[in-house]
Order: structure tokens, then C-alpha cells, then sequence
């Protein structure tokens, strides 16, 4: 599945990636957000997978900081 090969390479990063990943998605959120209220953008659908994602993210990071206690 390829949320599952997200998954992994997202634990394959130091945790310094993976907050400039997290740093990206959010901006990518916001623009998508912004295209939407001007109705720009055609798959809206994209907000949705966007904010898993930073779940996701946020997960792994988390995952790291108690791994690392």
C-alpha cells in the first residue's frame, strides 16, 4: 500500500528531515487551503490527504522522541 511505503521512509529520516518534511506539508496545506477559498483548485480531496500526512509525520516524530527516552 503506499501509505504503508510512506510510512516507512518517513522512519527511515532523522528527525531533523522529518520536521522540514513537516514544515513543507503544513505550507503545502496552507496553499491548497488558500486555492480553495478562492475556488482554485480542482481536487479538493488533496486537503484531506495533506493533513493525514501531517499526522502521520507528527506521529513518526513522536515515535522518535520516546524511542530516544
Amino acid at each position: 500500500m503506499k501509505t504503508n511505503k510512506y510510512v516507512e521512509e518517513l522512519q527511515a529520516k532523522s528527525t531533523t528531515e522529518l520536521n522540514e518534511t513537516l514544515v513543507a506539508a503544513k505550507k503545502e496545506l496552507f496553499n491548497l487551503r488558500f486555492q480553495n477559498a478562492t475556488n482554485q483548485l480542482d481536487n479538493t480531496s488533496r486537503i484531506k490527504d495533506v493533513r493525514k500526512n501531517i499526522a502521520r509525520i507528527q506521529t513518526v516524530i513522536s515515535q522518535k522522541a520516546k524511542a530516544a527516552n
